[in-house]
């Protein structure tokens, strides 16, 4: 597991991109993961997963805000003591809806930036594999990230004066796809494409190694794998 230490802080965050993170509130988040480590768990995986997104992100050269949408006062108290910005869930009706609240957050703001979207539940996301995709992605209108099943997105980016147009949710690579976004498809992308909805994908975040946030309820898990 990566240590504190081996995530730098970003001293100079005036990177071109600001990044939307919506978050559900941790009562209703990672249902699915409560499968495999139990309802008590459950809520505060879902508010490490979303500590390490977001420490990664603002420590990436590349970003110069993350935004997160969320109604969790205490996801949103833990996420902007780390330095993020919280947008309260207007729209409340769902995750593009949010998504789209959030990018039109970022833009009255900081005018026609160059917004992005990206998951909550990215627990081993390293910030120079963000960069390479945040640089990649300056060259097109639309750019996205599959997931490591290939088949739903971790990351979407609209241009400056450009639409996000999010498409999330279950098979979210062909919609994106069809809207015109172009897939990253670089090498070395494992951090960014790893989101945790199940036991399944929470083994393999532990396994590229995760963030401090994480590990520390993550533990007992490793520890009763090791057995």
């Amino acid at each position: 597991m990566r240590t504190e230490g081996e995530i730098a802080t970003n001293t100079d965050p005036t990177g071109p991109w600001s990044l939307v993170v919506p978050l559900k509130p941790l009562a209703r988040a990672k249902s699915r993961l409560g499968r495999a480590v139990g309802g008590d768990l459950r809520p505060r995986l879902a508010l490490a997963f979303a500590q390490d997104t977001v420490a990664a992100a603002l420590s990436c050269r590349a970003v110069g805000d993350v935004v997160v949408v969320t109604d969790d006062p205490v996801a949103g108290a833990a996420l902007t003591a780390l330095g993020a910005r919280m947008v309260p869930d207007v729209p409340a009706a769902g995750l593009n809806a949010a998504l789209e609240h959030g990018a039109r957050a970022v833009r009255a703001r900081h005018g026609a930036a160059a917004v992005a979207a990206l998951n909550a539940d990215l627990p081993a996301l390293r910030p120079e594999e963000l960069a390479r995709v945040l640089d990649f992605a300056t060259e097109f209108p639309r750019a996205f990230v599959c997931d490591a099943q290939g088949i739903g997105t971790t990351f979407l980016s609209a241009a400056p004066g450009v639409e996000l147009r999010p498409a999330f949710g279950g098979a979210s690579r062909a919609r994106h796809l069809a809207s015109g976004a172009v897939e990253i498809v670089l090498p070395g992308l494992d951090s960014v494409r790893r989101d945790v909805d199940t036991g399944e994908d929470l083994a393999a975040a532990l396994a590229l190694g995760v963030g401090r946030f994480t590990a520390g309820p993550a533990a007992p898990l490793v520890a009763a794998g090791d057995r």
